[in-house]
């Protein structure tokens, strides 16, 4: 019998922390692994978010841990990017509103490139911010096996 624990390893991109500014997430290695899910936790919002007032979280990758592009729609699997590799916006609407409690959202990259990044955007001013991360869980290793420790990338 196999287990998913010992199929998977997760690595953070977007530490946790509560943001108000936008960043690039820590650079994920996918060498020895076929798949990822990128999967972005946020908890209550601190702002009130709006059409004006939102983040986007989108996806990069590379071959080279240098040039990175935006994904596209054939890059996914279980979700819909958008130009600029969006693939979701935090805008307090149905699809995109953590409300007072947060929510979780998650995307399946089967892009063949190397290396995996989520980015960070934001729109307005956050005062107050919003507590958010993101990790990486690298998936159907060639080897197994695998730690089923989190990483830092």
């Amino acid at each position: 019998m196999q287990d998913l624990t010992h199929n998977i390893v997760v690595n953070n991109s977007i530490i946790n922390a509560v943001k108000t500014a936008g960043a690039n997430g820590t650079t994920v290695d996918l060498k020895g692994f076929e798949e990822a899910t990128a999967i972005v936790d946020v908890g209550a919002e601190g702002d009130t978010l709006s059409g004006s007032i939102y983040f986007e979280i989108s996806l990069e990758h590379s071959d080279d841990n240098s040039t990175f592009t935006d994904l596209v729609q054939a890059d996914v699997i279980n979700g819909t990017i958008a130009a600029g590799g969006i693939w979701l916006k935090l805008d307090g609407t149905t699809d995109g509103d953590p409300g007072t409690t947060g929510g979780d959202w998650q995307i399946g990259y089967v892009g063949g490139k190397r290396y995996l990044r989520l980015v960070l955007a934001k729109a307005g001013t956050h005062s107050n911010g919003t507590p958010i991360s993101g990790v990486i869980v690298k998936s159907r290793p060639r080897v197994a096996p695998k730690s089923n420790t989190i990483h830092n990338a």
